[in-house]
């Protein structure tokens, strides 16, 4: 069984007409009998619709750049290309020094005193296992 993106790269392969004869025949084959190749292929197809040359011109195709450019300015990845000069020159956050002690939690943290009571508690319980264990 296919994976999801092998489907995908293999529908686009067909789409574009990519594909050698046999490869051709194949994923004709394939279309078929498996329909979930289908339906990624009539996905797909109907997305690169858009980019068709063959495609009948009018009113409502010869706006396809703009559609295009329009789709691609609304990601979210383009919000911040879109940003202006003034937010541009707002210097960066910076912090100098720290307003309170960090907490006293971590791998490299001594743990104050609560720290050193375990520690101790730890040593006398290891050492009385230890005499216990030589009687």
């Amino acid at each position: 069984m296919a994976s999801e993106s092998d489907r995908i790269a293999r529908a686009g392969d067909y789409v574009l007409g990519l594909m050698n004869d046999r490869d051709r025949q194949r994923a004709e084959r394939d279309l078929e009998i498996d329909p979930a190749f289908r339906d990624t292929v009539l996905r797909l197809a109907e997305r690169m619709r858009v980019f068709d040359d063959a495609a009948p011109v009018n009113g409502a195709s010869d706006n396809r750049w703009k559609q295009v450019s329009q789709r691609i300015a609304e990601l979210p990845q383009m919000r911040l290309a879109a940003l202006g000069e003034a937010e541009e020159a707002k210097p960066p956050v910076m912090i100098h020094r720290l307003e309170r002690q960090p907490y006293g939690v971590g791998l490299h943290s001594s743990g104050g005193r609560r720290g050193t009571v375990i520690a101790i508690a730890l040593v006398t319980a290891f050492a009385l296992g230890y005499l216990a264990g030589q009687l």
